[in-house]
């Protein structure tokens, strides 16, 4: 390696932060004008690879910033400053629907920066960089507590926030995929908000299959010493919007403050268990020409009759609706629509707030998520999942909802930032 190699220096501030916090990269001391590669690489829990890489020129001085300059071509191109992070996409060669979502939320997302010489668009592996700098990136700052929770069969985590409370709180409810996912909790906790993650799809599946009772509304409310019980709001993403929705309206037991709802739909039969609610309409699911399977027609047309769909006309709570216009899961755009006009024959759209992207897909996430337009729905299917979504539309979606969803959450709970 020459004198003009040793001498390129690589930094990442913070290289130590929140996921959704963003970052600076800077390259000092390369030659003026030359070619340059910044490069990231992952190595996911899973063990799958996921990389991303742009291409930039330096300035006179042998300088590169890459919140201000543009990218000339790679996994994104112009200015943006998180593009190594939301353009990440699984190393050329890995298995087809991988989705990268961190399961263990107590250790930080390690990325590690490059920068090579020239503009390359393979083989990294085997170049040796002019630099390199790893970057932690958490979804729970210090002194954030989790805590597993077990109770008639269903499994939960609460996370609190740093500090003795007590706290407002969210449950965080995710969609048909099943399971327990952790990290957006974890970074609603991270904000200050109490946060509950439940795998309710498991045991709800299985106590409607053997008694048919299963109304999330039934459930008895559960206190803790250090959550707020009269500031408690509802997030659900997609199937777990069905939920949020049921229990905002027609609940007796909890009284939301407010509620957020992703990618989701008020359609279903509110008159049936949950069993009824997710084999609704499945034989409109659509399989296109690359195989993938699109589920947006299941609840198309919007229906009229009142009777399968929950009556947003009776919520008292502020609503918060957050919808992709390329939405190939669930017809998002148009049942927020629908929404709208139920809440205005009723008189209560004043409690109404839609986001709407028409680039973003269906899986809108934390910030600087990766985009997925295609996935496997679960694990052990081997037919794809569209989801949509155009990748730099669809990231920008997911920074700006996450920005005004914390602030409707902060309003409608009074919470405010403790960092």
């Amino acid at each position: 390696m020459d004198e003009r190699h040793r001498c390129v220096q690589l930094s990442v501030n913070p290289s130590r932060g929140l996921m959704d916090e963003k970052f600076v990269i800077l390259v000092q001391n390369a030659s003026p004008g030359s070619e340059l590669t910044v490069y990231a690489l992952h190595q996911c829990e899973d063990g799958h690879g996921w990389d991303a890489f742009a291409h930039y020129i330096s300035d006179a001085t042998g300088r590169v910033n890459v919140s201000e300059d543009c990218s000339l071509g790679g996994t994104y191109s112009g200015i943006e400053p998180m593009g190594l992070l939301w353009s990440l996409r699984p190393v050329p060669g890995s298995q087809p629907g991988l989705r990268l979502r961190k399961k263990n939320v107590q250790e930080p997302m390690l990325i590690t920066v490059l920068v090579y010489e020239g503009h390359r668009k393979e083989g990294f592996t085997d170049l040796v960089p002019l630099a390199s700098v790893l970057v932690e990136r958490w979804y729970m700052v210090p002194g954030v507590r989790r805590i597993p929770v077990t109770k008639d069969g269903v499994t939960a985590i609460l996370f609190l926030p740093p500090g003795p409370g007590p706290f407002p709180a969210i449950m965080d409810l995710w969609g048909g995929g099943g399971q327990l996912v952790e990290y957006r909790a974890a970074l609603l906790a991270s904000h200050g908000i109490a946060a509950l993650t439940i795998d309710y799809l498991t045991p709800m599946i299985t106590k409607a299959t053997e008694t048919g009772e299963d109304s999330p509304s039934k459930g008895g409310q559960q206190e803790h010493p250090q959550i707020l019980g009269s500031r408690i709001a509802m997030l659900g993403f997609s199937l777990g919007t069905t939920i949020t929705l049921r229990m905002a309206a027609y609940s007796e037991v909890m009284k939301l403050r407010c509620a957020v709802c992703i990618s989701g739909s008020h359609v279903q039969p509110v008159d049936k268990d949950f069993e009824g609610i997710i084999n609704i309409n499945a034989g409109k699911i659509r399989i296109n020409k690359e195989n993938q399977e699109i589920y947006r027609d299941l609840v198309l047309p919007i229906t009229s009759d009142p009777s399968k769909k929950v009556d947003v006309g009776r919520l008292q709570c502020p609503l918060l609706l957050i919808v992709g216009g390329d939405d190939m899961s669930w017809a998002a755009q148009e049942a927020a629509n629908d929404m709208k006009d139920m809440m205005e024959r009723a008189g209560n759209s004043h409690l109404l707030t839609i986001l709407s992207y028409p680039d973003a897909g269906h899986l809108i996430e934390p910030p600087y998520t990766p985009h997925i337009r295609a996935t496997k729905f679960r694990s052990a299917t081997t037919l794809m999942v569209l989801c949509g979504g155009q990748t730099a539309a669809h990231s920008r979606a997911q920074e700006d909802s996450w920005k005004k969803m914390l602030l409707f959450l902060r309003v409608n709970l009074n919470v405010w930032p403790h960092r």
